[in-house]
């Protein structure tokens, strides 16, 4: 079945490692190609629909980050293998490779948000057998892809179960800190580049919010400052803080808190 994309690459069964799978389609909103990976737990009898956990790398990163650098696969895992959490997907796209960061939105005619939000899901549905049409999604991600999880999930509320941010940008002046390219090309192209604008302009019901930050982290203030707003507009949320800077051992830890999130939220509704 050809599915719903030009062109698919799906990495071979016998040569993919630790439930990792990689996955290419080409699509419009990319004007080109894009990279998944993905993880399938091993369960010990065949299972579909399972939800799909979106994570959203940051700067300089591809597809390939949350995996080999954050080990996220293996706590998922492990944590499914102790009865934590459920079973899941985990799907780590890339951001559409567009300079240091593409923050997950549309510049340049490239739709780098409809990537995440229309075309991840949908070819893992088409391609991954234990996904499916009635897959639940939740969406996190860390630094820039904390900024994308929040900002996509907010706003699309209808699609996400869930949502949650480690060490996020919350308004997009932040990606100076971390680019190279001038900050009016993503300026030029976006509407409500801060979060609380978006999280305020939803006119349906936000999924369940959880974010956390670092005390060492350089994002530290503007958590703070989001998470003093969501309180004084009564936004239900989660904010939490640990000892840690911007960096991937902190990173490490807390994507289990991600994950305890997600399993919750879907378990609830």
């Amino acid at each position: 079945m050809q599915g719903s994309f030009r062109t698919i690459e799906l990495s071979d069964t016998k040569l993919e490692f630790d439930g990792l799978r990689f996955l290419t389609v080409k699509t419009p909103n990319l004007k080109g190609r894009g990279d998944i990976c993905v993880f399938v737990p091993k369960t010990k009898k065949p299972l579909t629909n399972l939800p799909i956990y979106i994570l959203l790398h940051g700067v300089y990163g591809s597809a390939w980050a949350w995996a080999l650098k954050g080990g996220a696969h293996k706590s998922a895992q492990e944590m499914m293998n102790n009865g934590e959490i459920e079973p899941a997907i985990i799907a780590m796209p890339s951001d559409g490779l567009w300079g240091d960061g593409s923050a997950y939105f549309p510049h340049h005619n490239k739709d780098f948000a409809k990537w995440i939000v229309e075309d991840v899901p949908l070819a893992i549905q088409e391609n991954i057998p234990e996904a499916g049409k009635k897959s639940k999604l939740c969406i996190g991600g860390l630094s820039m892809g904390g900024y994308g999880a929040l900002r996509l999930g907010a706003m699309h509320p209808d699609k996400f179960s869930a949502i949650s941010a480690h060490s996020a940008i919350t308004k997009l002046e932040e990606m100076e800190l971390f680019i190279e390219e001038p900050l009016n090309v993503y300026l030029d192209s976006v509407t409500l580049p801060n979060i609380i604008d978006v999280i305020t302009s939803s006119h349906s019901p936000l999924p369940p919010i959880r974010f956390d930050c670092g005390t060492h982290d350089e994002l530290v203030l503007g958590n703070r400052k989001l998470n003093d707003q969501m309180n004084e507009l009564q936004i239900p949320h989660e904010y939490l803080e640990f000892r840690g800077g911007h960096q991937w051992e902190y990173w490490q830890e807390h994507v289990r808190k991600t994950y305890l999130f997600f399993n919750a939220s879907i378990a609830h509704k």
